[in-house]
């Protein structure tokens, strides 16, 4: 859409009203038609049967009220106490610094003389492959874990990880950086978006719901997002930084519309630099869990036991 006008409205303007339209119906759908079945707060474990359904029922049986927030600080300390959630929000804070650089793809192809349209087309492919990827990683790792409960999922986070490396060398460097090579970039981007997304599918979310019980599964997930995507946020002004002060970028000297070569090998350096060492530290972040996940999934196990027996 770039470059078009659509009633009046700029076609990138319109591409994000759209996406905000949408994003809008799906929340609505949601708040509409999904239910938490888990309306009884961690407070009231312990309670006897009647106090609970009587509460539930809006009755006052001597049970207090739930407490908000207490009930979300205890959530939180149970949470990060788990050794598999500190793990992976470690690697997840260094594993989404390439997926932020990500972002300089578009600028990158247009710096190597792509058209708008070549360049949309090369990012669409890139995620048909991750959204494909992600569900090929989740189907692998589910296979593999009825095999291999305890390590199946880490093993397939690292292979995912690590292709990241080879992939990014040869997207970044290999392929010579001219607009007569758009079928081997497109060909690139593909299998490298089947092969990077694996992690999230196949071993974060996996592992985060079996670690702890089932009244904190909302609480680990959000944990996850909050740290993660807050260090995340850095990767761009990184980007930036390490392109222009190391690599010799100079953005006032550059035209997008013309494209420039320089820039172009400017700017991949620098995305080379904040994927592959980013992908091998979470190669190596991910090894622990081989000694810990077993540990944590099996004291959540016993501690929800510990809670129906209770109720």
């Amino acid at each position: 859409m770039a470059g078009q006008e659509f009633w009046g409205m700029p076609g990138w303007r319109f591409a994000f009203l759209m996406m905000a339209s949408v994003s809008l119906v799906i929340g609505l759908l949601v708040y509409l038609f999904v239910d938490d079945p888990r309306k009884i707060s961690p407070t009231y474990i312990g309670a006897d049967v009647e106090s609970v359904r009587s509460y539930q029922l809006g009755g006052k049986v001597g049970l207090a009220r739930p407490s908000l927030w207490r009930d979300s600080l205890i959530a939180m300390k149970s949470v990060i106490k788990v050794q598999t959630f500190q793990i992976i929000v470690l690697q997840g804070i260094i594993g989404s610094l390439p997926w932020t650089s990500i972002v300089f793809f578009t600028m990158w192809f247009e710096l190597i003389g792509f058209d708008h349209k070549s360049s949309a087309a090369l990012n669409s492919l890139f995620a048909i492959g991750c959204a494909t990827g992600s569900f090929m990683g989740g189907f692998i790792a589910d296979r593999l874990s009825r095999i291999y409960p305890d390590s199946a999922r880490v093993m397939c986070a690292q292979f995912s990880a690590f292709m990241g490396i080879p992939f990014s060398l040869i997207l970044l460097t290999v392929i010579p950086q001219s607009v007569d090579y758009w079928f081997a970039y497109a060909a690139t981007l593909l299998l490298m978006g089947l092969t990077i997304s694996w992690c999230a599918s196949c071993a974060n979310n996996p592992m985060f719901a079996v670690v702890v019980p089932l009244k904190h599964r909302t609480m680990i997930y959000a944990f996850d997002r909050a740290f993660e995507g807050s260090f995340a946020s850095l990767a761009a002004p990184a980007v930036g930084i390490v392109t222009e002060r190391i690599y010799g970028y100079d953005s006032k000297s550059i035209s997008l519309a013309n494209g420039s070569p320089q820039g172009a090998l400017a700017l991949s350096r620098g995305l080379l630099t904040m994927m592959v060492i980013p992908f091998g530290v979470c190669v190596l972040f991910y090894s622990p869990l081989y000694l810990v996940f077993k540990r944590d999934r099996d004291n959540a196990k016993i501690a929800s036991i510990k809670e129906q027996e209770l109720t």
